[in-house]
């Protein structure tokens, strides 16, 4: 059967978390979560537009966090794209961290979580068609024999507990986010794994990695393209306040 879309007419951002100047989590042996980002985000964008997506586009957003919360939405609404994915590398909570030397250095690292999580908003105004993308990638990545972080339905994360919406998957529901909640498209954000885990940041460093990631966005896009209704017209968002916890998260 002949597929429904079009790949080169398809639209498609996927924003780099975070920034030079606010770069997000250091890993285990202090590098920026920003560079771990854009490496990845540029190889998902070679592997889409090799598979025809030639409408990739990365979004690279200078600032400090909050101002650039602002700017990618406002760009990333702008362009008005069909599909929007944030690309990120996860951390935990400075409770869990522990001390170690790397590189004759005093370091930080937490090696009790590992995995990739998706995360959606259900205040994005397309809730239902932004699920549907995340249980796409999440069963792309789990297909791939990854194993999702289940520590964040869990009592002890506290206020950074989240509501699971798919076990097979690993999509969890953050409505805080502002690049999730504020977008106008389908919007979806991937922590492709703990940077902050020793074993799981060689991994995640790694091109075979890259490759694995780029190669499970790239199905999950085929397929939601394939599979997603008409767009719906978009109305914009009433201009919520921000707050500072959301805004140092994201």
């Amino acid at each position: 059967m002949p597929s429904k879309c079009d790949r080169s007419k398809f639209r498609m951002i996927l924003d780099v978390g975070h920034t030079t100047e606010s770069p997000g989590a250091a890993s285990s042996r202090n590098v920026d979560e920003f560079e771990f980002n854009l490496r990845l985000a540029k190889r998902i964008q070679e592997k889409l537009k090799a598979d025809g997506f030639s409408e990739t586009t990365v979004l690279v957003t200078p600032g400090k966090a909050r101002p650039s919360l602002m700017k990618r939405v406002a760009a990333a609404n702008k362009a008005n794209p069909d599909l929007f994915l944030s690309i990120h590398h996860d951390s935990v909570p400075d409770g869990f961290l522990e001390d170690w030397e790397f590189d004759g250095k005093p370091r930080h690292f937490s090696d009790k979580f590992s995995g990739y999580s998706v995360f959606v908003s259900e205040r994005n105004p397309q809730f239902k068609v932004s699920l549907m993308f995340a249980r796409m990638l999440g069963n792309q990545m789990a297909a791939r024999d990854q194993q999702f972080a289940r520590q964040y339905d869990q009592l002890f994360m506290g206020k950074y507990q989240r509501q699971l919406l798919d076990l097979e998957a690993g999509v969890y529901r953050y409505d805080e986010l502002i690049v999730l909640r504020r977008t106008l498209m389908p919007a979806v954000l991937l922590e492709a794994g703990s940077i902050i885990n020793r074993d799981e940041e060689l991994v995640m460093a790694s091109p075979e990695y890259r490759d694995l990631v780029s190669a499970a966005v790239s199905s999950a896009v085929t397929e939601f393209c394939d599979a997603r209704t008409p767009a719906q017209p978009r109305v914009a968002q009433p201009q919520l306040p921000v707050s500072p916890r959301s805004a140092r998260k994201r």
